[in-house]
């Protein structure tokens, strides 16, 4: 059999993230088999030496450099993965546009919804396929829940609840670093988590019209060292009230600071015909009402979303880097046919502009209304 055509890949910042990116890629031949082009690792940037040396020993990169411009001109490299700081978003996506290179980058896209813009307006014109990292949307239970929705099982959707809660920050003593800091991570819990639960809102139900938003920061300073401490600048806390443009009202919170719950991201979708729930700590599990009797729970099998590809039957279940294994095979497939499948940036930019609606409700008080953007989103593909 005559080998597929190699797309080369380049990474930008081998963090946990760009590891993960990077097993997606190699992922890819093994479950999605079809895909016209398969991807060769070709160089990873990073400015830390032992990074570097992880990248080329332990993943199979074929070159490393400590500057990300090189991964940009490498003429191997034809797709590039953005795993950098949030600061360096803005920055590195508008280089990989100057240099036309398609690109995959982890959400939040930008620290504000005009740095989220500016990348997805520059993609636009220069026609280039992008993917956010939107992992959640890929879940096969969410796949079933969409499917769901779409062909009206629950009815009118009348209401939607979405809790993202989080302990990553909960420890007191747990130092500063650039996360508590708006100018290097811009918001803080609404971009760094409540980003995925806009963009899944607005993925099952359909466009956030506008909102009214409070905020908080429970733990007001960090460690610093020398024994002493700094402010943060960035929220803990946030909870939105959403209005639906399909008349549909949402009920949204998110927390990175929760004592107990680690990961639990919580989907409710209620309709004049029924309800679902998905929370991802049971990923593999959609419950269901829609026959008068209360909720049933179903495992995931393989006809939701693209479960069959990992496992061949319900019960032993997929996990989350599997759902990255799913992303990077869409944008692969998105780079191939020239259509965006995968999350596009203008989706990144819908979820920031929503994240800037709800500080400036949370600042007044006022209910914010927010415009469609100008842009390829997929959320209403």
């Amino acid at each position: 059999m005559e080998d597929q055509k190699k797309i080369g890949v380049g990474l930008i910042s081998v963090g946990w993230m760009g590891r993960l990116h990077s097993r997606a890629y190699l992922g890819t031949r093994q479950f999605f088999p079809e895909l016209p082009q398969h991807p060769e690792l070709v160089i990873a940037a990073d400015p830390d030496e032992a990074a570097r040396q992880y990248a080329e020993v332990n993943v199979g990169y074929r070159e490393t450099t400590s500057d990300y411009r090189e991964v940009l001109a490498h003429p191997d490299v034809d797709v590039v993965s953005i795993c950098s700081p949030n600061f360096l978003h803005h920055e590195i996506a508008l280089a990989a546009i100057e240099a036309g290179k398609h690109f995959w980058i982890e959400k939040p896209m930008g620290r504000s919804a005009g740095e989220s813009r500016d990348i997805s307006q520059r993609a636009t014109e220069a026609g280039l396929i992008t993917a956010v990292g939107f992992n959640y949307r890929h879940a096969p239970a969410v796949a079933e829940a969409r499917r769901l929705i779409a062909t009206g099982a629950l009815g009118t959707v009348t209401n939607v609840q979405i809790r993202l809660l989080t302990s990553y920050a909960s420890d007191p003593t747990q130092g500063f670093t650039w996360r508590y800091e708006q100018a290097y991570a811009g918001s803080g819990v609404l971009g760094d988590v409540l980003s995925h639960g806009f963009d899944l809102a607005q993925y099952l139900v359909g466009r956030i019209a506008s909102v009214n938003a409070v905020t908080e920061t429970f733990i007001k300073d960090r460690p610093v060292p020398g024994g002493t401490t700094r402010e943060v600048e960035n929220e803990d806390y946030a909870a939105i009230l959403a209005r639906f443009e399909g008349g549909a009202i949402g009920i949204l919170e998110s927390t990175r600071v929760a004592i107990g719950p680690h990961a639990e991201y919580i989907i409710e979708v209620y309709g004049t015909k029924g309800s679902l729930r998905w929370n991802f700590e049971r990923m593999n599990q959609l419950e269901l009402a829609d026959d008068g009797h209360g909720y049933r729970t179903i495992m995931t099998g393989p006809a939701f979303g693209e479960f069959s590809r990992f496992q061949p039957n319900a019960g032993p279940g997929i996990g989350f880097n599997d759902l990255k294994v799913i992303e990077a095979a869409l944008f692969l497939k998105s780079v191939a046919e020239r259509r965006q499948l995968a999350p596009s940036a203008a989706d990144g930019w819908s979820a920031s502009e929503l994240v800037d609606a709800s500080l400036r409700s949370a600042e007044t008080g006022a209910w914010v209304d927010l415009a469609a953007v100008d842009g390829a989103t997929t959320y209403d593909a």
